[in-house]
């Protein structure tokens, strides 16, 4: 058995090593200037969403006789009011467009993703589409609202609800395409050759194959590209006209220029038109987050 030799000098005492960073206090692991603002960051975001939730609750005159951010005589008076002045066909306008545009755009940007992955390899014609989706991302709306006008014109399609979903669709393929092939890409080359000795097409490896594994993707590019489509205003302000064909975000601002003496009115509609989309984002947020970092962290 051999034992440690003493290399100390006479007179020479221990050095004590410091205590693992497992047994150092707690109370100096934490970021005590990270959580104060996180905090102070916390209150600035509520309280304004405090503030529109109880006035949108207010009769008129008691906003004006009442400190603003105290409830008082709580009302739904002033959501009846919004729901009588044509927010359900606002709202279903939005359904119908969000849809309209979404699934068809997912459903294209898929498969596109699909082919790149797989065939722009040996294929230049591929490769040329893939640039092109590319480029499409550094093209804003606004820079090409005058030829979308111009071409809405042309298809006679102005001030109708397809207006607005065809450049929807097109301005949500890019960015669909990139975050799918990223998943598609990830998926092991091993799996499609799997595929193809038990005889399956390209086809069938799309849906039984590439489908389920590419799903958290698909739900990100959904809920964002629904999110975004749901606010948009551009599109719908220039390509409609007639109230009927207004979707939420375009008829909020009529109803706020219309009624913005009415505050509590007018915050009314802003919860009821925001419900929708925040409804959204907390079933899926983790999913929508997840699969954003997941699609370029590979």
């Amino acid at each position: 058995m051999t034992t440690a030799l003493d290399t100390r000098r006479p007179g020479q005492t221990a050095e004590v090593p410091p205590p693992p960073a497992s047994r150092r206090p707690k109370i100096l692991q934490y970021n005590f200037l990270g959580g104060l603002t996180g905090w102070i960051w916390l209150v600035v975001v509520l309280v304004p969403i405090y503030w529109i939730v109880i006035t949108s609750f207010k009769l008129q005159a008691d906003y004006y006789a009442t400190n603003p951010l105290v409830p008082s005589s709580p009302t739904l008076e002033n959501y009846r009011f919004v729901l009588e002045n044509h927010f359900v066909r606002y709202f279903f306008n939005s359904v119908i467009v969000t849809l309209g545009a979404v699934v068809p755009a997912i459903v294209v940007s898929f498969m596109a993703a699909y082919a790149i992955v797989r065939g722009s390899a040996g294929s230049r014609f591929l490769r040329s589409v893939n640039a092109i989706f590319l480029m499409g991302l550094a093209i804003p709306l606004q820079a090409v609202i005058i030829p979308v006008y111009l071409i809405i014109i042309k298809l006679q399609m102005y001030d109708t609800l397809g207006a607005i979903i065809l450049p929807s669709i097109a301005f949500a393929i890019p960015l669909s395409v990139l975050v799918l092939s990223n998943f598609v890409r990830d998926i092991p080359k091993e799996l499609f050759e799997s595929m193809r000795m038990d005889g399956a097409t390209e086809w069938g490896t799309l849906w039984r194959l590439a489908l389920p594994l590419t799903r958290p993707a698909l739900v990100t590019v959904t809920i964002y590209q629904g999110l975004q489509i749901w606010n948009g205003f551009l599109l719908p302000l220039i390509l409609t006209q007639s109230p009927e064909q207004r979707t939420l975000p375009l008829a909020l601002s009529a109803f706020q220029g219309q009624y913005n003496i009415n505050i509590p009115a007018v915050l009314a509609s802003v919860v009821l038109t925001t419900l929708p989309i925040l409804t959204l984002y907390v079933i899926g947020r983790r999913q929508l987050l997840s699969g954003l970092t997941a699609g370029f962290g590979k």
